[in-house]
């Protein structure tokens, strides 16, 4: 059986996340979560706030990136996850962080069953060539109230019109970046999600993955 190429796409609160993960493990898949690779750059400018705002400090954080960068638990915070939005705008950054993952899929190919990997120019930047091209949307109130429901119930205090309005901002950005915007691929899958439970999400993709490969888990 080929090896299995899967890109996920969508806005925040959406399920992408939470849905590449559980791929990865039915399918036994390499899994990247991309958008950790911005997160990990706004992480490391914010410990320097003298570098905030400079795009060349950004780049060299982002050219020199460590998978184990990735790994700290911080990167999951508010404040980091809406700077690093802002830094995704960045052409020089995002060119950056595209050869980290070129090299991951690379890697992933020869010693995994395939790659998955999720973000929100997975593929139509990243993975063109991706057989399964998976695009999850959800309308806005859904998905601010996902996120203030994850937010609270890690104990962390949430006001919900500030996540909305965090989020449509964050949205508009993505949407209106110049370089690779938040666009489905023209091959996508599209898949609302905003009255699903996860676990239906899951179930969904994984029966056309496998109707359409014979793959199974």
């Amino acid at each position: 059986m080929k090896k299995l190429i899967v890109a996920i796409d969508g806005p925040s609160g959406s399920g992408k996340g939470v849905l590449a993960q559980k791929l990865s493990e039915i399918f036994h898949l390499a899994y990247l979560d991309t958008g950790l690779l911005y997160r990990a750059v706004a992480y490391k400018l914010l410990q320097n706030r003298s570098s905030l705002g400079k795009i060349t400090e950004a780049l060299k954080i982002a050219q020199n990136l460590k998978p184990e960068d990735l790994c700290i638990p911080a990167l999951r915070a508010d404040k980091v996850a809406s700077f690093a939005s802002k830094i995704a705008s960045s052409m020089d950054v995002r060119t950056a962080l595209l050869k980290f993952q070129t090299d991951f899929i690379k890697n992933a190919l020869i010693t995994d069953q395939g790659v998955i990997l999720d973000g929100r120019d997975i593929g139509t930047k990243v993975l063109p060539e991706a057989r399964f091209k998976i695009f999850l949307t959800a309308n806005l109130e859904v998905r601010a109230q996902r996120r203030h429901k994850e937010l609270q119930d890690r104990g962390i205090k949430s006001i919900y019109s500030d996540v909305l309005e965090d989020m449509r901002e964050r949205d508009r950005r993505d949407c209106e970046r110049d370089e690779s915007p938040l666009i489905p691929a023209q091959d996508a899958y599209v898949i609302d999600t905003s009255a699903m439970q996860i676990n239906e999400v899951v179930d969904h993709v994984v029966r056309y993955i496998s109707k359409r490969s014979g793959a199974t888990g």
